[in-house]
């Protein structure tokens, strides 16, 4: 840990790739969703980045993930490319860049931002957005 970081961020930070982490798996397998939906509150709303916006709870992002897995999706590799994190008291903003590999052979960036807030002493996910990168809407330099 940076000697500069503070116990939050590292706490978020943690969260973070445990996140990345619990949607990883390989051919054969499936995603952790136990651990997926631990760092979620429990009313908590996700937005991919179809358009346009449909709010989604974390058990339809689950339930609509799982229909995938072993079929379109027979593996998928996300990591943490970069991020940066704000916190004032009991809430929090991460802004994360990620590259995502699906099925061995498909790479993808994508930017996520994260509403986080620490009830009880730790943080949990308020909300999560995400947006894919492209040619003409790159991956900012201080998220890789």
């Amino acid at each position: 840990m940076d000697e500069r970081e503070t116990d939050d961020e590292a706490q978020i930070r943690a969260l973070i790739a445990r996140q990345f982490s619990s949607l990883s798996w390989k051919a054969g397998g499936e995603p952790d969703w136990l651990a997926f939906r631990k760092d979620f509150l429990p009313e908590a709303r996700l937005l991919p980045s179809a358009r346009p916006v449909a709010l989604q709870s974390v058990e339809g992002f689950v339930a609509r993930m799982s229909g995938l897995v072993g079929t379109a999706l027979r593996s998928f590799d996300e990591r943490v490319l970069g991020s940066t994190i704000q916190i004032f008291g009991n809430v929090a903003v991460a802004a994360v860049g990620c590259e995502n590999v699906e099925n061995d052979s498909q790479t993808n960036r994508v930017v996520e931002m994260m509403l986080l807030v620490k009830d009880e002493g730790g943080w949990k996910i308020a909300a999560q957005a995400w947006d894919k990168a492209s040619d003409a809407l790159p991956v900012p330099p201080h998220l890789l």
